[in-house]
């Protein structure tokens, strides 16, 4: 007699729903796209950038900006990798978007503390950015088309289950309807950003694959004053071969570069062009080594080769009065060995413990120069092309433990020791193009970072509710920063203008998350500071790091309302972050001069912002899948203050006036969503 029996649904997970207890990681963040794309949007793009920001010990660096700070870190002490290539600066449109195309990411982790020993060369985070494979079964479009930008994204196989494709654009078009605009300067404006992505993979057989990713992405900003252009191009190489079922080895040859340049009008007197790039090439040999159920080995090396062009200026048609002007570029290794070993001790105790050896070496032609003790150009040396004239190394120990306390709940540890070889000089925290690169080099010492971290995690209800709170503290040696009114750009003598000191910052980070059922997201609370003391800077005294926000509150709540609506909200509330305010003048001569503060002595307005968005998805049974998004940005029309500045009245010079300059008001965006 033949019987039919109906079964429920089978939820098939890549992870364990007690993963945040068991595992041996700690200060470790995942997110998964379904989650990035719940979240309301800024202009109806959701970034996961933003969507990190929310999480307890990453901050935002401005208003709308996708630079970060993690754990009272500088934005460039973060290492950024879409597909193993380094991305040095993941912003779009001055900031208010990042680099990533959600439709073309398939994992994202972020590494605050606990950063894997097969990584290094920054002091306070790793960001893991991966992209998807692209289907092996059958071809498939997603696209969507808000109010300032559209996406496309076609991916299938060539050969069915052994070579697939996946190509995702989008871009920005806010520029279209500048024609239309009624001033006739604007008119001639442009405005826009566009990035492509692109991944193929290739199963050779069973024990070899290959895979082909690439990046590429540019900003375009033009007016009758000047025109701006940016951009990242990374490309890597991957073959996985898999030795026996215990020995797994992955080859990767990688390149990255990001460019800038910033051009004025031709045949005026000031015409110029100024350009600038920085360029990778590098190459990974990673092993994984199952020892036996309880040893997981990982060992490896690196080789990277950096080139620095820090700026060029040339002056555009005969009647510029600018000289050709190119500063020295500058050439590096940076070079590692690196071994770690998850040991399983017993049931309850897992170890990970992990050794990176990390060498950088300046290599000429150079021109180095000496300075005296007011910081001025003493003497000078030249190097020949291809010479290793310096050399650091650094021995760069971690360890971390899992000790599980009973079924759903364990405490956890960590110690990281880092090191930084290369540096940011950057005229703003918005994201702006303008970023100078520079090396370790005989004056400059690398940046090094000792954390410890040590945290509690529990579950809740069957897995339902993940809660967990850690503490940290993260002491920095040859801490750079720079003088006051530094001279940053086109400056042969750039070294001049550091300042060499050490840090600290310390916090706790709490956590509640949800990730079933109808309402689902997290609250987040993080108490942190963060300090630096430069006996040059602030007279030696301790001052608070451009990052310090000593309190920061997230909650984000996404509710299903029925199978075809969701209702996403996000309430943002941060302390404001340090600034320096004139707090007096002086006249000298006929001109005013502001006497300011010491450093960072005052702070910004709290920040605080509620963003709101319904979700109305398509009837299902159709061979293609729609939502429309509607998102409501800073619904209660918080001004939140970008800068303030103060300003001498024109009628009354004795008179100074603070002028509070804010970015957004209530921004109302919507976003057709579709997939077949």
């Amino acid at each position: 007699k033949n019987t039919e029996t109906n079964i429920g649904e089978v939820i098939i997970e890549g992870k364990r729903a007690d993963a945040n207890v068991r595992s041996n990681e700690m200060s470790l963040v995942k997110l998964d796209i379904k989650t990035i794309r719940m979240v309301p949007s800024l202009l109806g793009e959701v970034d996961l950038i933003k969507v990190l920001q929310l999480l307890p010990g990453v901050q935002s660096t401005s208003e709308g900006a996708t630079g970060f700070s993690v754990r009272g870190g500088n934005a460039d002490q973060n290492l950024i990798i879409l597909d193993e290539a380094t991305v040095y600066n993941a912003s779009h449109l001055m900031g208010f978007f990042s680099v990533f195309n959600n439709d073309a990411v398939k994992n994202v982790t972020l590494y605050k503390g606990d950063i894997p020993a097969a990584y290094g060369g920054r002091l306070s985070s790793l960001l893991d950015v991966q992209m998807k494979d692209g289907n092996s079964k059958k071809t498939g479009f997603s696209g969507s088309i808000g109010t300032v930008s559209s996406k496309l994204t076609i991916e299938g196989p060539i050969i069915k289950d052994r070579t697939t494709y996946l190509i995702a654009g989008r871009r920005t078009y806010a520029d279209l309807f500048l024609p239309f605009a009624k001033d006739e300067n604007v008119r001639n404006n442009k405005l826009y950003f566009y990035d492509l992505n692109l991944k193929l993979s290739h199963v050779i057989n069973e024990e070899n694959r290959l895979y082909l990713s690439g990046y590429t992405g540019r900003d375009i900003f033009k007016n009758e004053f000047s025109s701006i252009g940016f951009g990242n191009r990374t490309a890597s190489v991957r073959w996985n071969h898999l030795f026996s079922q215990k020995l797994f080895f992955n080859l990767s040859l990688i390149y990255s570069r990001y460019n800038y340049e910033i051009a004025t009008p031709q045949d005026e007197p000031t015409s110029f062009e100024w350009n600038s790039k920085l360029c990778d090439y590098s190459s990974r040999f990673d092993f994984t080594h199952y020892i036996s159920g309880n040893h997981k080995l990982r060992y490896g090396a690196t080789l990277m080769y950096h080139q620095f062009y820090p700026g060029s200026v040339i002056g555009l048609g005969d009647s510029s009065i600018y000289s050709d002007f190119i500063l020295p570029a500058g050439y590096a290794l940076e070079n590692s060995l690196y071994i770690s070993d998850d040991y399983k001790v017993t049931g309850k105790l897992s170890i990970k413990y992990g050794l990176r050896l990390a060498m950088f070496q300046n290599m000429g032609p150079a021109t180095v120069y000496s300075y005296d003790n007011e910081y001025h150009p003493a003497d000078s040396v030249v190097y020949p092309k291809n010479k290793i004239f310096n050399t650091y190394t650094s021995l760069e120990p971690r360890v971390a433990f899992t000790y599980l306390l009973n079924d759903v709940s364990s405490v956890k540890g960590s110690y990281l020791h880092a090191s930084q070889f290369i540096a940011l000089a950057q005229n703003s925290t918005a994201g702006t193009p303008l970023d100078i690169w520079f090396p370790a080099s005989p004056n400059v010492r690398p940046q090094v970072s000792d954390q410890f971290s040590a945290g509690y995690f529990r579950n809740f209800k069957q897995n339902m509710y993940e809660v967990s709170g850690e503490v940290y503290y993260k002491l920095f040696t040859n801490l750079i920063d720079f003088r006051d009114h530094a001279q940053l750009f086109l400056n042969q003598y750039l070294e001049g203008e550091l300042r060499i000191g050490r840090g600290y910052a310390y916090g706790i980070e709490s956590l509640i998350r949800k990730d079933e059922g109808r309402l689902t997201g997290w609250i987040s609370y993080t108490w942190s500071r963060s300090f630096r003391i430069i006996p040059e800077i602030n007279d030696g005294n301790r001052y608070s790091s451009p990052y310090d926000k000593p309190h920061s509150v997230n909650v984000v709540a996404n509710f299903e309302i029925s199978k075809r609506i969701v209702a996403s909200a996000t309430w943002i509330y941060a302390t404001g972050l340090p600034v320096t305010f004139p707090t007096g003048r002086a006249i000298i001569g006929n001109a005013i001069v502001p006497i300011y503060s010491n450093r960072n002595a005052y702070r910004m307005p709290d920040y605080h912002r509620l963003d709101l968005s319904l979700t109305f998805r398509g009837k299902p049974g159709k061979k293609w899948h729609d939502e429309l998004n509607l998102s409501v940005y800073n619904v209660y029309n918080r001004h939140n203050a970008w800068s303030i500045n103060f300003v001498q009245d024109a009628a009354d010079p004795n008179i100074t006036y603070a002028e509070k300059t804010y970015l957004f008001s209530v921004i109302p965006a919507l976003t057709y969503n579709v997939k077949f």
